[in-house]
């Protein structure tokens, strides 16, 4: 848990200051991540292909100079083998060997003539030979540089182990070549490393009559042994049945490497008791491989030692290349990406340097993008915005200020208002005192209507008391008439608290009174009011009279003007000219409130029928100010 809370500290650390860099830099710090993985993994995955490939035709390369030089050997093995068997065979030659005593001159002349001189082709015949000697048990004459008495080498451990074998064939190596006719002596011999083999005579069956004797040096033997090719990073070992390392001395491994000889003899010893074999060898911060073939026949190995240092090198070179080639493509990746980006997101730029001047507070006059896409698309939504705020704005503006002239058109209004509360009280006590009980209702309504006025504490009130207002309003006119207007009120019971912006159905009603009925006109007046809830919680209500009605041309021309209000001009607060027409005055002023205040979907639409109604109908959200949701029952109210 304590590791992970600096883990979790520094990754959150991160993102936050990632999340501060600009669009255009984390998508390319996003490309270049998408890019470097695979990119890596594929270099990853290539380079060990190629590292594989480097080191496998290596070992192919060697393996094969291996088998090569083990063929070489194999030739030279065959020459050597022929050589003694041509020696063996010849039998005055074995007849010379077990001679017991002197021969004669004739004897020595004609053996001299014809077998001596035989032999003496074999070495013509195989220039690689380079020495075949016969040693005799006897002390017969000894013909150089061929036939020799055995008391020459007869203490040599190689001529004991030859003489054990008892005909069979022996092999030896040796780092010298001993001088057995005694012509240097008193000089130290040049190294001359050579195979040798050997075969036991006897004649008859175990009875040691002499020894057969091929040599070959080993620069002729194995020549890659001994001959440092030029340009070659690879050096092959000879060693024995008794681990005995013959190699070259110029330019060797060996010398350079202490360990490596000691090691060749470890592996080989380990071959020969498991027959597994480990190629790889280090040593001095230097890598080799470590070839083996055993030649069975001489009971040795061959084993080619390969410096990894040029294949390492060109597998650096091949690593270098890979890594250029990732560092070029990404940087011609990332500059790609820079520039389609820049192109790319140059739009957006513009947009952020817009809406950074909206937050400053300067006027947007607006912004042209070309092209589509998001960007683009947020562009237009951002105009669309921008606008749709400014036109907002210009409403809150428009409502406040018809909000502050309502306010001042109250409160001058309120400047006497006291001083005539208190005259209608006086003048309705007189009417009281002289019983006209007509003229006190009356005042009792007049009293009403400028309570209502005067009092101006908001923009709403409840449809129960602007339904009181028209009430009184009604009673004071049918003061006026001869006939007076009956009002019917048809209201479910649930909707009397609902919200109404206050003043909106008295200018209808007082609409209907003044143009409804001609003064000289007869026969019942009736005002109606009826209130219904429609679907998606709205309210519809409609005040309708039994007046003379209005004509179609002025009845269309109306409701023509009343469309228009708030949806004409699109700039914010500039409403529609005040209607001629006699009708729409007072309809427009309650269209214009009701749309500034409810939306453009609301407001009122006018239908009429010449000579026998007018039927004004206002839609509007139903919104309840007390929270209360009533029953469905009706109170109807009539008045006369």
């Amino acid at each position: 848990m304590g590791r992970s809370k600096p883990w979790t500290a520094w990754w959150e650390s991160f993102k936050y200051w990632f999340g501060r860099r600009s669009l255009q830099s984390r998508l390319l710090a996003s490309y270049i991540f998408i890019i470097l993985g695979p990119s890596a993994l594929v270099s990853y995955y290539s380079y060990g292909l190629i590292n594989n490939m480097y080191i496998r035709d290596a070992e192919d390369k060697n393996n094969s100079l291996l088998e090569m030089e083990i063929q070489h050997i194999e030739t030279q093995i065959e020459s050597m083998v022929r050589a003694v068997q041509v020696a063996y065979d010849d039998i005055e030659v074995r007849d010379y060997l077990a001679n017991t005593t002197e021969p004669g001159t004739e004897e020595l002349v004609n053996f001299s003539n014809h077998s001596f001189k035989s032999l003496t082709r074999i070495q013509y015949y195989n220039p690689n030979v380079e020495h075949l000697r016969l040693f005799s048990s006897s002390n017969v004459t000894e013909i150089w540089p061929i036939f020799f008495r055995e008391s020459r080498v007869a203490e040599e451990p190689w001529y004991q182990e030859a003489k054990e074998l008892k005909g069979m064939e022996s092999w030896s190596f040796l780092h010298n070549d001993p001088d057995i006719m005694e012509r240097y002596q008193g000089q130290t011999p040049a190294p001359t490393p050579k195979v040798s083999l050997l075969r036991e005579m006897s004649i008859p069956a175990n009875h040691h009559v002499g020894m057969v004797q091929v040599d070959m040096l080993l620069e002729k033997f194995s020549p890659r042994t001994y001959a440092a090719v030029p340009n070659s990073d690879s050096q092959m070992v000879l060693m024995d049945s008794k681990a005995q390392i013959f190699t070259r001395a110029r330019d060797s491994y060996l010398q350079a490497n202490p360990g490596l000889e000691q090691a060749i003899r470890e592996r080989l010893m380990h071959f020969k008791e498991t027959g597994e074999w480990n190629n790889d060898y280090k040593e001095n911060g230097k890598s080799f491989l470590l070839l083996h073939k055993p030649i069975e026949r001489i009971n040795a190995d061959l084993v080619n030692v390969v410096s990894m240092d040029g294949v390492f090198k060109e597998i650096s070179h091949m690593r270098n290349i890979l890594i250029g080639a990732n560092i070029g493509f990404i940087t011609l990746v990332t500059v790609i990406a820079y520039i389609l980006n820049a192109f790319i997101l140059k739009n957006l730029r513009v947009l952020t340097e817009e809406m950074k001047k909206v937050r400053r507070g300067e006027a947007y006059s607006g912004i042209t993008i070309r092209g589509g896409g998001e960007v683009g698309e947020l562009a237009h939504h951002f105009s669309k915005l921008m606008n749709t705020i400014n036109t907002l704005v210009a409403q809150a503006v428009y409502k406040e200020a018809l909000t502050k002239e309502a306010e001042l058109r109250t409160l001058h209004n309120q400047i006497d208002a006291h001083f005539l509360y208190n005259t209608l009280e006086n003048i309705k006590m007189l009417a009281e005192i002289e019983n006209q009980r007509q003229i006190s209702d009356a005042l009792t309504s007049l009293g009403g209507m400028m309570r209502y006025n005067f009092k101006w504490s908001g923009e709403y009130v409840k449809l129960r008391d602007e339904l009181r207002h028209i009430e009184n309003y009604i009673d004071v006119m049918n003061i006026r008439f001869d006939e007076p207007i009956d009002l019917r009120l048809d209201i479910p019971q649930d909707l009397l608290d609902m919200e109404m912006l206050k003043m909106s159905l008295q200018p209808i009603v007082e609409n209907a009174v003044k143009h409804a009925w001609e003064g000289d006109e007869t026969g019942p007046r009736n005002i109606s009011i009826q209130v219904q809830q429609l679907q998606q919680s709205d309210i519809r209500i409609v005040v309708k009279d039994n007046g003379r009605g209005v004509d179609e041309n002025s009845l269309a021309e109306l409701n023509l003007e009343l469309d228009k209000v708030g949806l004409t001009d699109k700039a914010p607060g500039n409403f529609a000219p005040k209607p001629p027409n006699q009708y729409g005055i007072g309809l427009r002023n309650v269209q214009e409130r009701i749309r500034l205040y409810y939306g453009k979907q609301y407001g009122l639409k006018v239908f009429s029928d010449q000579g026998q109604y007018t039927e004004v109908v206002m839609i509007m959200p139903k919104v309840l100010l007390t929270g209360r949701v009533g029953t469905d029952e009706i109170q109807t109210i009539d008045r006369g």
